[in-house]
Parts: structure tokens; C-alpha cells; sequence
């Protein structure tokens, strides 16, 4: 691969005061492939993710380089690392929960329309077409949606800001087996669209069956990884994240 990554991680070290959360990890996305970290809790997975969007908070200290399309970001805060192509789905999934469905989405085009961009309806209108039940919702209160479709909210979001990289913490997390699997297949469908995807996720399983490549992470160090596929059939990992229901899932 001649192009430059998306994203490139080079020895990234997170301490917070003399505890160092994350030793030296490493990593790279490309456009269009889906990456994912899984690894238990407390593993600096959610740390690695901050540390990248430049959300840490100021008692955390940071060493290594993180690149966004060779470009180092280490100086930037956070609305510009956005404003470069950077897009987090916190687990949080931060929502207005007073506004509408639609002004939650359009917040997140945002710096696109300081910019004086003009086809924000245009990427609204893609965003509908990815969730539908947004679009027939999409007058109705960010906080009386369930679970699911307050994911899909946060998901889109993110996406008005036409990310080159978007970064998902948790996205499974708190939501039912069927939610979980239509949430997996919209963000394989994003693939598509070119976009470089950075999955953290605790559900090794899911996470693995649509990531391209993935790290697993233990206690702040980078201890395998390889192709997803790969990694979904070794013996360790069958052991330790996916358990006796492989065959099930």
C-alpha cells in the first residue's frame, strides 16, 4: 500500500500522572477498511481513542505520534482534528436530548457550515437513506428514542461532518442482540463510501465478523493482531473473547 493511511499510531504512550494506561501501541487504517480493538476492560482501549481525538484530559500526558493522512495532529486540539476528518462516536453517544432528531444531525455538520459548505441537505439526505427511521422520526426529541436509535443518531451525526476517519467507542454497548446486528451492518455498508473506521468494541464476536483487521489490546499493550478473519480463529482468542459459542454467532 503506497498511499498514506488514514490514520497511522506510531508508539503512542497515555500516562496519567506516574500510571501509564497505554505502552507504545501502534496502529494504521486505511480508506475504506474497517479496524478494530478489542481486549477486556480496562485495557486503555476507550484511553487509545481520546488519546487520538485529542479528548484526553489534562492530567494525562502523551508521547508517540499520531498521523491523520501524514499529517502529524499531536498540536491540535480537538475542533481542529474534526475539522481535518476526524469524527468520535463517544460511548456516551452525547445527544441534545431537548432537540430534535434533525438539529442533532445537523449539529454535526457544523464546521462544514462555518466553512460556507453548501451541501449539507445533500449529506443529511445520505444519512436518511442509511437510517430510514431517523427520516420518519426525524422531528422528535433526540431523548425519547430507544437505545438503538439514539445510536443511529450519534452515528449520523458524526457522519454530517463527512469524516475521512470515524471513530466508534462502545457502539454495541446497552443494546439489544438485533439492534446490535443492524448497527453492525450499517457500518460495514459505511465501508462504501471510502470512509476509514477505528471500531473499539467489547463484543469481540461482532467486532471481528465486519472488521477487515484487528489489535487486541491487554493492559495497555498491543499483544496480537493480523487479519480479522485470522484472529477470529485463533485458538487464544476463540479462548479468552469469544468462548465456547463461536459456532453460534
Amino acid at each position: 500500500m503506497n498511499a498514506a493511511p488514514v490514520l497511522e499510531v506510531r508508539d503512542l504512550h497515555v500516562a496519567y500522572g506516574k500510571v501509564e494506561a497505554l505502552h507504545g501501541a501502534r496502529m494504521r487504517v486505511d480508506a475504506g477498511q474497517i479496524v478494530t480493538v478489542i481486549g477486556p476492560n480496562g485495557a486503555g482501549k476507550s484511553t487509545m481513542l481520546n488519546a487520538i481525538a485529542g479528548a484526553l484530559g489534562a492530567n494525562a500526558s502523551t508521547q508517540g505520534a499520531v498521523l491523520l493522512r501524514g499529517q502529524e495532529v499531536k498540536a491540535w486540539p480537538v475542533e481542529e482534528r474534526v475539522a481535518q476528518g476526524m469524527s468520535l462516536v463517544p460511548e456516551s453517544r452525547d445527544l441534545f436530548t431537548t432537540m430534535s432528531v434533525e438539529d442533532n444531525l445537523l449539529l454535526g455538520s457544523y464546521t462544514r457550515y462555518k466553512r460556507g459548505e453548501k451541501d449539507l441537505r445533500t449529506q443529511l439526505e445520505l444519512v436518511y437513506d442509511l437510517f430510514p427511521r431517523l427520516r420518519e422520526r426525524r422531528t422528535q426529541a433526540a431523548g425519547t428514542m430507544s437505545g438503538g436509535e439514539r445510536q443511529m443518531v450519534a452515528l449520523g451525526r458524526a457522519l454530517m461532518a463527512k469524516p475521512a476517519l470515524l471513530m466508534l467507542d462502545e457502539p454495541s454497548l446497552g443494546l439489544a442482540p438485533l439492534i446490535v446486528k443492524e448497527i453492525f451492518r450499517i457500518i460495514v455498508r459505511l465501508k462504501e463510501t471510502g470512509v476509514a473506521i477505528l471500531l473499539v468494541e467489547q463484543n469481540a464476536r461482532a467486532a471481528l465478523q465486519a472488521a477487515d483487521y484487528a489489535y487486541v489490546l491487554e493492559t495497555g499493550d498491543v499483544v496480537m493482531e493480523g487479519p480479522a478473519s485470522e484472529l477470529a480463529n485463533d485458538p487464544k482468542v476463540i479462548d479468552t473473547y469469544l468462548g465456547l459459542n463461536k459456532k453460534s454467532a
